[in-house]
């Protein structure tokens, strides 16, 4: 057991000493020091939008350097409380130190995924879209499992999740439903979850149990605000007014308060309908917008940079990422990292980080040493 001890502090350590090399330590500290002054400043709120933007920025730095100190800390503690366990022979207690220090690597690896969320809008909030693909109920039903998995998955990790359009399917199910998640590196995480998602089952709705396969698909596009300026003229987008299909009592299926936006040159369409007021729900769909467009630039960019070095990976609509088989056999597969599970309910009930976190690695060009740990390419 001691052995088990000494190796996940090992392991500890060695994530560790990446963090500060991908935080660039000391330079960090001061740079949060930095911070922390001009928080202080009280004339800083005179330019709300320069407040803002280094509000952000200090919760970023503060945030991961509080991570690296935490784990530095947690660890030694465990050390300590191990030594004096074996020293007075109390098994239970060692096994304990054991179970907090695999907890613990477990954390590291999380943190060491976090540090490759360098994107301009990685640290942002999400917008989530979920389109059902052809195939009836059954694909609606499978959006509708999809919808539920990300919100699990966005709660799990301490976000919040507002749903801002829902159109339910014909019998069962949605046909589409946006979500925003708001937290830190939302957008960086679910990024990875863009593209066509695959379903194979008995269908409960088919009488003959028959094995049914559905097509749904993901799009992730980060919430953008205010110090980013996507200028769009008013002459190229087209608004629709409709009746809200959605939850929201009796008010909302009697006006047509639900709001569509359409970005003529693009083709990019976004809709709101969660408030009752077509007015609040015209001005939710210029900022999904102006998110969409932002996302479509920061794409081109990527997609531009990764044809440059021959790693192109197709993430759009028609595009299938992954692959959720309940019958004849359980098993979840990432068709782009390979990496697989027989977990199919822990899936499906938001445990996506091992698909996220392989997506992520391989976007950004990182491998796993021998020992475990991401190292730099």
């Amino acid at each position: 057991m001691r052995a088990d001890v000494e190796a996940a502090a090992a392991d500890i350590e060695q994530s560790v000493g990446l963090l500060r090399r991908r935080l660039d330590w000391e330079p960090a500290l001061r740079k949060l020091d930095e911070l922390n002054a001009r928080a202080e400043d009280p004339t800083l709120w005179d330019r709300p939008s320069d407040a803002q933007a280094l509000m952000r920025e200090r919760t970023k730095l503060a945030t991961q350097v509080e991570a690296v100190r935490a784990l530095e800390r947690e660890r030694q503690d465990t050390l300590d409380f191990a030594e004096l366990a074996e020293m007075e022979g109390d098994q239970a207690s060692l096994e304990e130190a054991a179970a907090t220090l695999k907890a613990l690597k477990d954390r590291a690896g999380r943190a060491e995924l976090e540090a490759l969320l360098s994107g301009e809008a990685d640290p942002n909030d999400a917008y989530v879209e979920i389109n059902s693909g052809a195939g009836g109920t059954e694909s609606a039903d499978w959006a509708l499992m999809l919808t539920r998995m990300y919100t699990r998955w966005a709660t799990a990790h301490g976000m919040s999740v507002d749903v801002l359009e829902e159109t339910a399917g014909e019998t069962a199910g949605l046909k589409s439903a946006t979500l925003q998640v708001k937290g830190l590196n939302a957008y960086g995480w679910l990024k990875t979850e863009a593209g066509v998602h695959r379903l194979v089952r008995i269908s409960p709705f088919d009488s003959n149990a028959r094995r049914h396969t559905s097509f749904a698909s993901v799009w992730v596009y980060p919430v953008v605000d205010d110090t980013i300026v996507i200028e769009i003229n008013p002459a190229d987008v087209r608004t629709d007014t409709y009746r809200a299909s959605g939850a929201g009592g009796q008010h909302i299926n009697k006006t047509d308060s639900a709001v569509r936006l359409t970005h003529i040159p693009t083709g990019i369409a976004v809709a709101c309908q969660t408030q009752r007021s077509q007015h609040q729900n015209r001005e939710n769909a210029w900022q999904m917008l102006r998110a969409r467009l932002y996302e479509a630039e920061l794409q081109r960019r990527e997609e531009a940079q990764a044809a440059l070095e021959d790693a192109k990976t197709d993430i759009g609509w028609g595009h299938q990422i992954r692959s959720y088989v309940l019958q004849p056999y359980q098993l979840v597969k990432d068709l782009r990292t390979e990496v697989e599970t027989s977990d199919t309910q822990g899936v499906l009930d938001g445990d996506l980080d091992a698909f996220m976190g392989a997506s992520l690695s391989q976007r950004v060009g990182a491998t796993r040493d021998a020992g475990g740990s991401f190292a730099d390419p």
